[in-house]
């Protein structure tokens, strides 16, 4: 059912009042139809910026994009897009329309937008309008473009990545024209920014039909990540293994939290592996140290994308360590918690349990052992017992005061006691650590 915002329905009113058509447009009516709380809303209308402006001259109005005929207007704490109906001429650049020429009709205005079931527009006293037949689409969970495809994505290629995009995120199907259309258009991407590669990259990972898409677009995809190529079809010739490293990939990634960082440890944890795979004499697979190759091709590639510092450091560091043994003992987790920070630790368990959630049934046992790891972390972590320097009782400058040398044999010694308190050889206490400190003051004396 749809029902517009008592905003959206003034903004509505106030247009018609004024002579004009006006319709709510776009992905606010897709979502509502599914049963979904829009984020924002869009309105759609026969009159001119200017004349938009004149009529609301009463409201705060932002020129969002006033060279296309789009003003914002802020209406009772809501800020809502008001764009003129519009047509538009060729995409010299592939990406954006070289001109775009204002038009009376919602249909014409509709059909130059990308998908069916972004094609359509409401009003209280017009209803739907559906010229494309979105509202169908939706019921078959069909992606299907506007007119021809081909078309569309030789117009705008970014549209090829929100096609994908919305069929992981609405866990919708690409409609066969539409897909095989994306495939034969693929090089369009080219014209696309990293940036924008970028964001439609990072919603797609978090959808619930990710694993569908991956596989299904693993063509399309792998221009803009080449490096995701050699994964399809790669037999693993392993006994741990029952898919190939694109399909393990695709099953990672569909079985972590939809959080971007870990879908995209999850999509790049095993791609070095086709470079370093060998067989032994007995013609069993291997990848002895895939998981750092992996790490420094996944560097490349979040740069290369534009990803933030932070995050590219954090994901590739759970690639790099996704392979990690850890013992299932307190003093093994307390390290390795030292090692990587508890964050990425508890990530990297994670990424562990999805990387064996994608294997062969016959090692989910592993998933008991994860449990144990969680466990002990936990219970290290509500003791608040000490894994790290910045839980030692005592700091550098303590031990400079207690007789140590400024420099380098500060961190040392803290170190040193630090694996001393973690193995309980002493008790995470001032006054014993400093004294420990003392003997070795004392030593460095007699030895000096």
């Amino acid at each position: 059912m749809i029902k517009l915002p008592i905003q959206v329905e003034n903004i509505i009113c106030e247009l018609e009042k004024a002579g004009f058509e006006a319709f709510a447009v776009g992905g606010c009516i897709r979502d509502m139809l599914m049963g979904i709380s829009p984020a924002d809303y869009d309105v759609a209308t026969s009159a001119r910026p200017e004349q938009i402006k004149s009529i609301f001259c009463r409201h705060k109005t932002v020129e969002v994009g006033i060279k296309h005929g789009t003003v914002g207007v802020l209406w009772d704490g809501m800020l809502i897009e008001i764009t003129t109906y519009r047509i538009e001429t060729a995409y010299s650049d592939g990406r954006r329309p070289d001109n775009v020429i204002f038009t009376d009709s919602i249909a014409l205005d509709l059909s130059r937008r990308d998908f069916t079931i972004n094609a359509m527009a409401f009003n209280s006293s017009r209803g739907l309008v559906d010229p494309f037949g979105g509202e169908k689409d939706i019921k078959k969970g069909l992606i299907r473009c506007v007119g021809q495809p081909e078309d569309r994505f030789r117009e705008d290629g970014l549209r090829i990545m929100r096609a994908l995009r919305f069929a992981s995120v609405l866990g919708f199907s690409m409609e066969k024209d539409t897909l095989r259309a994306a495939a034969e258009t693929k090089e369009m991407l080219a014209n696309v920014s990293a940036e924008r590669i970028r964001e439609e990259l990072t919603k797609l990972l978090c959808g619930k039909g990710v694993k569908e898409v991956l596989l299904s677009g693993i063509g399309i995809l792998g221009k803009a990540i080449p490096e995701l190529l050699p994964m399809e079809g790669f037999d693993q010739k392993n006994e741990h293994h029952i898919y190939d490293v694109f399909e393990h990939t695709a099953a990672v990634t569909a079985s972590i939290e939809p959080v971007p960082r870990l879908r995209l440890a999850a999509l790049f944890h095993d791609i070095g592996k086709p470079r370093c795979f060998f067989t032994d004499e007995k013609g069993e697979g291997h990848f002895y140290g895939h998981e750092s190759i992996s790490a420094v091709m996944t560097e490349e590639i979040m740069k290369r994308l534009r990803f933030s510092n932070d995050d590219t450091e954090y994901v590739t560091q759970l690639v790099k360590f996704h392979g990690r043994q850890i013992e299932a003992d307190e003093r093994a987790v307390k390290r390795t918690m030292a090692k990587l920070t508890p964050q990425l630790f508890y990530d990297l368990i994670r990424l562990k349990k999805a990387d064996n959630m994608g294997q062969s049934p016959v090692y989910a046992l592993r998933q008991e052992y994860y449990r144990k790891l969680i466990d002990i972390a936990d219970r290290v972590s509500d003791e608040e017992q000490c894994f790290s320097l910045a839980d030692l009782a005592v700091n550098g400058k303590d031990v400079i005061e207690a007789g140590i040398e400024e420099g380098p044999q500060v961190g040392m010694i803290l170190r040193e006691i630090l694996d001393m308190v973690i193995d309980e050889k002493i008790p995470n206490e001032k006054e014993v650590i400093l004294k420990i400190v003392g003997e070795k003051v004392q030593k460095n004396s007699r030895e000096s």
